[in-house]
């Protein structure tokens, strides 16, 4: 090595390979072949970054926890205001309260108090997370499409038998629209499926699952997803509509107003008026 030579100091970026395309089944829920759909290379098609869902993983275990668990100290514990026995001559070591951690019935030293478990988790490291989930769960042949549940009502039976129709075994997460309400009834009883929503999906939901299963409305990356989210966001007002309509009636409230009153002050000059003549 010469002095012309350059050192590369700090960490040094992995390269990773690009996003892969990768297709996935879709069926009715009956089972039947509807041909195949090609899955977003960018939520799909990641290598998954295991260190980073490990962080992630752990953060949202951690957030789960309550925290509630509450040990008293020797200053908590009821009792213990008179000296348990003489400073001399008994033998045993002096003690000056009976509700000492060394005794007893007395306080706990360095007990667990009430605290948040809650991790501090950027953004990008959460969606990272998500998109390396759902990678593996592509790369491994296990997500599922079906392009609508089409029931009329909640029934077990029909969740069963369209797991069944799909041949998925072991635990499912099943991704709904916030509208779906009939699919998540009918998966409600099913031990081994789990319920979740478009928005609330997390890397946490998908790792504990074996299969997830999508349908059109749902799928990361679809038309049909996108067209859902812009509806549910225009179906709400925005909100400052409810505030212009209101300053624009009183406005129209006030001009009627004083169409009015300018009406009334000129049929009493009128009136004052062939009086006078």
């Amino acid at each position: 090595m010469t002095s012309t030579d350059t050192v590369t100091r700090g960490p040094v970026k992995k390269a990773r390979p690009e996003p892969v395309t990768r297709t996935v089944t879709r069926r009715s829920t009956a089972g039947k072949d509807l041909g195949s759909v090609d899955l977003e290379p960018s939520i799909f098609g990641l290598e998954p970054n295991r260190a980073v869902l490990h962080q992630v993983v752990t953060a949202q275990l951690a957030a789960i926890r309550a925290g509630t668990q509450s040990t008293k100290t020797r200053a908590q514990v009821r009792g213990g205001g008179a000296k348990p026995f003489a400073q001399k001559g008994t033998g045993r070591a002096r003690q000056g309260s009976s509700r000492s951690p060394s005794m007893s019935g007395g306080g706990v030293a360095l007990g667990p108090k009430p605290r948040s478990y809650r991790q501090h988790t950027p953004k990008k490291m959460v969606r990272l997370a998500l998109l390396s989930a759902l990678s593996d769960r592509a790369a491994n042949k296990r997500v599922a499409l079906v392009d609508q549940w089409g029931w009329d009502g909640p029934k077990t039976k029909d969740a069963v038998a369209t797991l069944r129709n799909l041949k998925i075994t072991g635990t499912v997460l099943v991704v709904l629209a916030d509208d779906e309400t009939i699919a998540g009834r009918s998966f409600a009883n099913l031990p081994n499926a789990h319920t979740t929503s478009f928005g609330q999906l997390s890397a946490h939901d998908v790792l504990r699952s074996d299969w997830i299963l999508f349908s059109d409305r749902t799928l990361p990356g679809s038309a049909e997803a996108a067209a859902s989210a812009v509806t549910e966001v225009a179906d709400e007002p925005a909100p400052g509509a409810v505030a212009a309509d209101t300053g624009t009636e009183a406005a129209v409230d006030t001009g009627t107003a004083a169409a009015v009153e300018t009406d009334t002050d000129t049929e009493t000059e009128t009136e004052e008026a062939t009086t006078d003549a």
